[in-house]
């Protein structure tokens, strides 16, 4: 039996992506497969370092709900996906998060440098709605379901 929970008691999910589209994109993806966690969005590396380090605009929240996952696009304005995994990976309060990178690149080069820097996963972005959701799908059960993950 599964007791229903508050959405401040829902594991969250950190989406960092500066496209607008795919945020949306995600967003229903993630209501169609019945996803059982709140998702933040923040556009950029920065925005995500902030939410991480409860600073910039994210200083007066203090107390902000620590992510049980981090889903992180490369190429964004600001802070790229890169600059803000090794800060991850270099923290020793944020390291233990678990990083996914969600991005439209296969390039070798991009998917050997952030496993370099400490990435748990890379994923391509699906090119159409329906795989998009498989990979939510897909997610979840790994990611919430198999593996277990520091609280």
């Amino acid at each position: 039996m599964v007791l229903a929970r508050s959405a401040a008691e829902l594991p969250i999910i950190l989406v960092a992506d500066d496209d607008e589209d795919d945020r949306m994109m995600l967003r229903e993806a993630l209501q169609i497969c019945d996803f059982r966690h709140a998702v933040h969005f923040v556009s950029d590396g920065q925005e995500l370092m902030d939410y991480l380090q409860q600073s910039g605009k994210f200083s007066s929240q203090l107390g902000l709900p620590r992510p049980r996952l981090v889903l992180l696009d490369l190429n964004m304005p600001r802070k790229d996906g890169r600059e803000a995994l090794r800060e991850i990976k270099q923290s020793t309060h944020l390291r233990s998060i678990p990083v996914v990178v969600l991005t439209t690149s296969k390039a070798e080069e991009d998917i050997v440098k952030t496993y370099d820097l400490g990435v748990n996963s890379f994923i391509t972005k699906p090119t159409n709605f329906e795989s998009l959701v498989a990979v939510a799908k897909d997610l979840s059960r790994y990611w919430f379901q198999i593996v277990n993950l520091p609280k």
